[in-house]
């Protein structure tokens, strides 16, 4: 049972969770995307005390036949399970509720009214529809829709605004 196009992460984010839930691991993304001419259907986990390479074993074991049964890729794909990493991307609302308080970086479409496409800050707030950031004293609010990409940050960001 393929699913439309755009629609497979949905379905296999579908999958994932109760894996994920079972193993005592949280789902925080799935993706698939074709990259040269390959696809790659990536699931992210996290846990309290991070992921573990055996965490992703375990779950990859659980899950491959799970996707397998479902058959909701029509072509070939490599399945890679993976912690989102330190510079995690922030997509969804709970992401951004874990992460307040915590320094992130937005990279914007376009640059902003001072000419800037990319913004470092602690995030303070957040909404369906903007988040507000706070750096060197200066509180700056941003449309989620100008956002390409909101990342966490491996870094002390408290200083001056990027």
């Amino acid at each position: 049972m393929p699913a439309k196009k755009g629609g497979v992460a949905a379905v296999v984010a579908a999958l994932a969770q109760p894996v994920a839930e079972e193993l005592g691991l949280e789902l925080w993304d799935v993706e698939f995307v074709k990259e040269g001419a390959s696809w790659f259907l990536r699931i992210f986990l996290d846990k309290d005390g991070g992921i573990t390479l055996d965490d992703c074993e375990r779950f990859h074991r659980r899950i491959d036949p799970v996707i397998d049964e479902a058959d909701p890729v029509a072509q070939s794909y490599y399945l890679e399970v993976s912690s989102p990493g330190v510079e995690r991307e922030l997509k969804k609302p709970g992401h951004f509720e874990h992460e307040l308080g915590k320094p992130v970086r937005v990279k914007l479409f376009h640059p902003d009214g001072s000419g800037r496409k990319e913004l470092t800050g602690v995030l303070e707030a957040f909404s369906d529809a903007e988040i507000t950031i706070t750096a060197g004293g200066a509180r700056v609010s941003i449309r989620r829709a100008d956002a390409a990409t909101i990342k966490l940050v491996d870094e002390d960001v408290t200083g001056g605004m990027e």
